[in-house]
């Protein structure tokens, strides 16, 4: 009854995390919708993105503070929960965090330049639009949290037999120290030393704030379906590293909200500014035929 007992508590920790994290991200990316279709290089949207940061993320960036340092007593008993034998051995578990792990990296990265591809073959730019800015969100969360898994230099959950929540390193993420050895014997790396944040979270929750954003915009009838199943997957792809003890709690939760923030606001920049030079390049580019029957894709630099 005892180990019944904690398992329910675990579970009942990620249902409240898993909600926690997507309850005001659907708010935040449906509100607005207006039920009719734009092309992507409509400006006429433009006004209600002039603001790049509103009261609103304030608020939501907040929420996301305030729940990353909530997490950071309860790491250490998720993580330990987590290594529960009956849990470890559920082949079930195991692969199914092994799956979204998989689609999210490098599957974001497939998946956008795909989407990408399709939209300039099949000349849908409002497909080549959503391709490329969930891949430009990918990108750019990516390298926000490179940064701070360098600096913080976090430990991750398997590093120490103790399972210390709070070995935190200033820049040995970078390479910086000197490196102890695991329980196992083997000699730790820079990368056993990047925890904080999830790296596989923020890419998942970049791709799926852009995705359901430009769904928003071009399909807004699909986002009641297209926003839980988008921001669900990049939940369970957090679980899945807290399952796989490479994560804490507290960097799944940080991780969804550099990801989160990535995709709103790359989606709302480029709409708000339809001519900005990065998206001229990206978006401008042109399928040309080539001698062998295919095609190569063109790019046109504008010359001041």
């Amino acid at each position: 009854m005892a180990r019944l007992a904690s398992h329910l508590r675990t579970s009942l920790t990620f249902l409240a995390l898993s909600q926690l994290l997507v309850a005001p991200l659907a708010a935040q990316v449906t509100t607005g919708a207006e039920g009719r279709t734009v092309t992507t290089r409509d400006t006429s949207n433009a006004p209600r993105f002039k603001t790049l940061f509103t009261y609103r993320d304030a608020a939501l960036a907040a929420a996301f503070v305030g729940l990353t340092v909530a997490m950071l007593p309860s790491d250490l008993h998720i993580a330990q929960s987590l290594q529960d034998p009956d849990i470890r051995t559920n082949k079930f578990f195991d692969k199914s965090a092994t799956g979204v792990e998989i689609i999210t990296s490098p599957g974001a990265f497939i998946i956008g330049g795909g989407l990408y591809a399709a939209g300039k073959l099949t000349h849908h730019p409002d497909l080549a639009d959503l391709g490329w800015h969930g891949t430009e969100a990918v990108i750019i969360a990516s390298g926000v949290t490179g940064m701070l898994k360098g600096i913080v230099g976090r430990s991750r959950p398997y590093v120490s037999a103790d399972t210390n929540a709070r070995d935190f390193n200033f820049l040995k993420g970078f390479g910086r120290g000197t490196f102890d050895v695991a329980p196992d014997g083997k000699r730790l790396k820079s990368s056993d030393y990047q925890s904080f944040p999830s790296g596989h979270t923020t890419t998942a929750f970049a791709a799926a704030a852009a995705v359901t954003s430009e769904t928003r915009r071009i399909w807004p009838q699909s986002v009641w379906i297209v926003a839980p199943v988008m921001y669900g997957g990049a939940t369970l792809v957090g679980l899945s590293r807290m399952y796989h003890n490479n994560h804490w709690a507290s960097d799944v939760v940080l991780g969804a909200a550099i990801g989160t923030f990535s995709g709103l606001k790359v989606v709302r920049y480029s709409h708000a500014h339809p001519d900005n030079r990065l998206d001229k390049l990206i978006l401008g580019a042109t399928i040309v035929p080539n001698a062998d029957g295919g095609g190569t894709l063109a790019f046109s630099i504008p010359v001041p």
